[in-house]
């Protein structure tokens, strides 16, 4: 009798850790969402984008839903940031692709090209209590094999563009650290070669400048947009990169308004055109542009005006030889931040499409 007991005993544990093991095994790979028939983008401007907002968000169907609306809207191009550190949470070990695989594969069925953003850092890949943006030289190694195993999973997925980090020339950015051109020269040249060797067909961009002058003391805050750029050229960074992403935002005046180094808008793009062509001849790529028209924001601008002027450069960028794209920031969240955050979105937070987005679709629909 007690054999049978410690028989049944045994065979009960046995049975709770398999089912427990059963448990996180679901948890830590959900089902992916079924993906539809293969679809392409029928577009008057093939040059049109959209930055969504995706990496890190669970619900599929989410995720599913904004990309059948940027479908529908007509945008050929997304800007979509892939975390380093959701790939390799917790060691350089190994990587979760299941969020990636979701983005990826749905956004790839409806045609859409993706520009990859891939910075973040991991909390094992820098100090302790330090900043998610802060990428130390003994890290770059690590951060290179991160994007190359990125592109060799993805680039024959959709993937077609990566960007190498975001706006270096801001103190935030750059780890809470003075912005350094040298240094982000040096990450590029190391990072650039191995992905070329990995995935010849991807495209390198040069991560998209913070616009504007110079803040605080020797540029400690944001390094102008204009003396970053000579540098990074000057310490031979622009040797491997394919293209230029810029951030052209509109700020407070229209398209059409005439580029100064002094003055953001859309226009200054020209400016930086011709500086990176004093070193090379390559596209510019608006990653992030836009007008935001939240009432209570003193930067903002009325819903007609951006209505209008979100269109007018769309129109500017389809005419402009030199620019591959320009993608609006940015396309929804997953709910509303009550902030002036959400005067920059086309999809409100509970989904609904703004008057913007059918605007914008009919623009894009021939």
């Amino acid at each position: 009798m007690q054999t049978r007991r410690a028989t049944f005993i045994l065979l009960g544990c046995i049975l709770a850790i398999c089912v427990d093991v059963g448990a996180v095994w679901v948890d830590r790979h959900p089902p992916l969402a079924k993906l539809p028939p293969q679809q392409t983008i029928v577009t008057s401007i093939p040059k049109a984008g959209v930055h969504t907002r995706l990496s890190g968000v669970a619900d599929q169907r989410y995720v599913s839903t904004q990309l059948d609306l940027v479908h529908e809207l007509g945008a050929h191009w997304i800007v979509e940031l892939f975390p380093w550190a959701y790939a390799q949470p917790r060691s350089a070990y190994g990587y979760d692709w299941t969020g990636f695989d979701r983005i990826v594969d749905q956004a790839q069925r409806r045609g859409v090209k993706i520009i990859a953003r891939l910075d973040i850092v991991p909390a094992w890949a820098r100090p302790n209590n330090s900043t998610d943006r802060l990428l130390l030289p003994s890290a770059y190694a690590d951060y290179r094999a991160y994007v190359v195993a990125f592109v060799t999973r993805y680039h024959d997925r959709g993937v077609t563009h990566i960007v190498i980090w975001n706006e270096p020339n801001l103190r935030f950015e750059w780890g809470g650290r003075t912005p350094d051109p040298e240094a982000y020269a040096t990450l590029v040249r190391l990072v650039a070669p191995a992905v070329k060797a990995a995935a010849p067909a991807v495209q390198i961009l040069a991560g998209g400048l913070s616009p504007g002058d110079s803040l605080g003391d020797q540029g400690e805050v944001r390094m102008g947009d204009q003396v970053y750029t000579e540098r990074f050229f000057a310490a031979g960074g622009g040797t491997h990169i394919d293209g230029w992403a810029v951030h052209a935002y509109g700020a407070q005046r229209p398209p059409n308004d005439l580029p100064k180094w002094s003055v953001v808008n859309l226009r200054r793009v020209e400016l930086v055109y011709a500086l990176v062509a004093r070193y090379r001849e390559l596209p510019m790529y608006i990653t992030e542009s836009g007008w935001n028209d939240n009432p209570r924001w003193q930067s903002a601008v009325t819903g007609a005006e951006r209505i209008r002027w979100s269109r007018g450069a769309f129109l500017y960028a389809q005419n402009t030889p030199w620019i591959a794209c320009l993608v609006l920031w940015q396309f929804g969240l997953p709910a509303a931040t009550r902030t002036y955050q959400d005067g920059w979105v086309i999809i409100a937070g509970d989904g609904t499409p703004r008057a913007l987005f059918y605007e914008l679709k009919a623009l894009l629909n021939p």
